[in-house]
């Protein structure tokens, strides 16, 4: 799975649109996360996580301090976490994640999505019971075993764990994020991650070819140019 992971990645980086778009959606999540929980990174794991993420992605400084300087202030806008899934072209599984608010017009932009995509739009619950919610941690090192151990001892319920091409890829719970994390930097100080974060991972992949994978590379982008559109999630096994 951890190959999987990995180009799975970055087909998904490739439908993330011009930068700016990118920066605005973390600048939205950043917002949040501090109005909601705290703007000190170190009282606010989440906003934590998240700020370490953006800087990965290279979201300049002043957009995440912008944020949070925002959040500081109180008042604002209202933005709530709300989540569309359905079936894609070929009849692939899809999660969208959304910031919105106003959730008639997230509604009506991610349906025009799904109408244009050949995609169908599904309720709550629809195929996120056939993906799993995990942190993931993919980092090189050679010695499956030891890592094992180690996360163990720092009571993480490793649910799976690869060693391939001199990299391990672990996947935790996602509320196990913050302990693995600790865990692992800890035991190694000078780990270099790759990959740092909770995603949803398909229990299933489904292969496309010709027309239903170009049609779902077309849904995939009007998914992404959708303002509220945080995160989008699917089980497409994409070509290299």
């Amino acid at each position: 799975m951890g190959r999987k992971f990995e180009v799975r990645k970055a087909s998904m980086a490739k439908t993330q649109g011009a930068k700016s778009k990118v920066y605005a959606k973390y600048g939205k999540e950043i917002y949040v996360v501090a109005k909601n929980g705290g703007v000190d990174p170190e009282g606010n794991l989440s906003l934590r996580r998240l700020i370490e993420k953006a800087k990965k992605d290279q979201v300049p400084a002043h957009v995440i301090e912008k944020a949070i300087d925002k959040a500081a202030g109180g008042g604002g806008e209202d933005f709530l976490p709300t989540r569309y899934e359905g079936f894609g072209p070929g009849g692939c599984m899809v999660i969208a994640d959304c910031l919105t608010d106003n959730n008639n017009r997230t509604f009506g932009d991610v349906r025009v999505a799904f109408n244009k995509g050949k995609a169908k739009l599904g309720g709550q619950g629809t195929v996120a019971h056939m993906f799993d919610h995990r942190a993931v941690f993919v980092f090189p090192h050679d010695d499956e075993d030891e890592v094992l151990e180690l996360l163990m001892e720092a009571d993480v319920d490793v649910a799976e764990i690869e060693s391939e091409d001199g990299n391990i890829t672990v996947y935790a719970p996602h509320t196990d994020f913050f302990k693995a994390k600790t865990a692992l930097h800890e035991a190694y100080p000078d780990l270099e991650v790759e990959v740092e974060e909770i995603t949803f991972i398909p229990q299933t992949y489904t292969e496309l070819a010709g027309e239903d994978l170009e049609q779902f590379e077309t849904f995939l982008e009007m998914l992404n140019d959708v303002e509220d559109v945080q995160e989008v999630y699917h089980n497409v096994e994409m070509p290299d």
